[in-house]
């Protein structure tokens, strides 16, 4: 059975910083481009940081340049997410992705609240 489990996620206060986990199962996720999106209440899921299947390029959106940072152990079959320096806006319920030419696989998510 295909799937993907996000962990990690939780409340914490502005500044303070969380480490996402998303463990695949079922398959192989080394070829597959890996992805973290999120979704704020009332708002549309958006892309936050991406990493390549090959070459493991990232890029990031605007909004979390310099404080995110996506990584990809494939013996462990397993992405993470480093979210440092995080902000209020940061809130999201974050969900992990997997693509490629097989098919786009995503996790159930996992809640990040940003809160004094």
């Amino acid at each position: 059975q295909v799937q993907l489990v996000e962990s990690g996620g939780g409340l914490v206060q502005p500044g303070g910083s969380l480490r996402l986990s998303c463990a695949a199962s079922g398959f192989t996720l080394r070829s597959y481009v890996m992805s973290w999106y999120r979704q704020a209440p009332g708002l549309e899921r958006e892309l936050v940081a991406r990493i390549t299947s090959d070459s493991g390029i990232t890029n990031y959106a605007d909004s979390v340049k310099g404080r995110f940072t996506i990584s990809r152990d494939n013996a462990k079959n397993t992405v993470y997410m480093q979210m440092n320096s995080l902000k209020p806006e940061d809130t999201a319920v974050y969900y992990c992705n997997a693509l490629s030419f097989r098919g786009s696989y995503w996790g159930q998510g996992t809640q990040v609240t940003v809160s004094s």
